[in-house]
């Protein structure tokens, strides 16, 4: 079984998948046997995620820690990159695959700078390029909302960055007197009838409507190509877009586990 651990800024997603070839998988899911959502803590240890991990691994359909071959992981907080480094060398005895420069993954990175292009968005284009082919656009609702963009050819091109929901929606309470935090639920219309239902309007059609506008911007220079929704939000914001035509939540684990098996001997 492999492991494959995506750490963001705000949250940390681990998945678990089957010892079944990556390569013959028709969609992301296929295989993953369990998954968890877990707050990134950048100040846990290699011994507290070890526990931390454990522990899922003693639960539903999981089959226990001995079992792991693998690990697999992408990463843009630098001190969790270090800790869980340290726990798959200690606490499971394997040298685990992490994203980073000298790593084959299979894509090209046609940008100026390959280096400083983050370790999630190069997993979503591995797993996007493998199940959709390309020309794609992959949308990532996270703490920032990103526009992955993988050329016909298989290449990483670029994309578009912009601030997440949450973060914006904090940046509006904590600037805002009068405003306070609201469950994040579709109002009853788009015109607000209470503040609560404002902010709701706002955050969701908003975020929506700066999506849309990004991909057809990111359209008018790439031409038609297929756009799919991922991350933590994306069943949230992506069935209000006109532009995003599938949800994929387990994209990024795909790509690990794709990038794993290249780099596995």
């Amino acid at each position: 079984m492999l492991l494959t651990i995506d750490v963001g800024n705000s949250n940390t997603v681990i998945g678990l998948y089957d010892d079944t070839d990556a390569d013959q998988a028709s969609s992301a899911g296929e295989g993953l046997l369990d998954h968890w959502r877990i707050a990134t803590d950048h100040d846990r240890t290699a011994d507290e995620l070890a526990v931390v991990i454990r522990g899922f691994l003693g639960l539903g359909r999981s089959r226990g820690e001995s079992e792991i071959e693998g690990i697999a992981i992408s990463s843009g907080v630098p001190r969790s990159t270090a800790a869980l480094r340290d726990m798959s060398n200690r606490h499971f005895d394997l040298r685990p695959v992490v994203i980073e420069p000298g790593v084959r993954t299979g894509i090209a990175i046609a940008t100026d700078n390959p280096r400083e292009v983050g370790a999630d968005r190069i997993a979503n284009s591995v797993g996007a390029w493998h199940i959709f082919g390309g020309p794609c656009i992959v949308v990532d609702f996270g703490t920032a909302t990103t526009c992955d963009v993988i050329s016909d050819r298989g290449e990483y091109i670029g994309g578009a960055i912009a601030p997440g929901v949450n973060i914006s929606l904090d940046a509006l309470f904590n600037r805002t007197a009068a405003l306070r935090a609201v469950e994040l639920v579709e109002p009853r219309s788009v015109i607000g009838k209470t503040t609560v239902e404002c902010i709701q309007s706002g955050a969701i059609f908003g975020f929506a409507g700066m999506v849309d506008g990004l991909v057809r911007r990111i359209q008018d220079e790439l031409g038609p190509c297929k756009v799919v929704g991922t991350g933590g939000l994306s069943s949230l914001i992506s069935p209000y877009s006109a532009t995003i035509e599938q949800i994929e939540p387990w994209i990024t684990l795909h790509g690990l586990r794709l990038i794993h098996a290249k780099n596995a001997e």
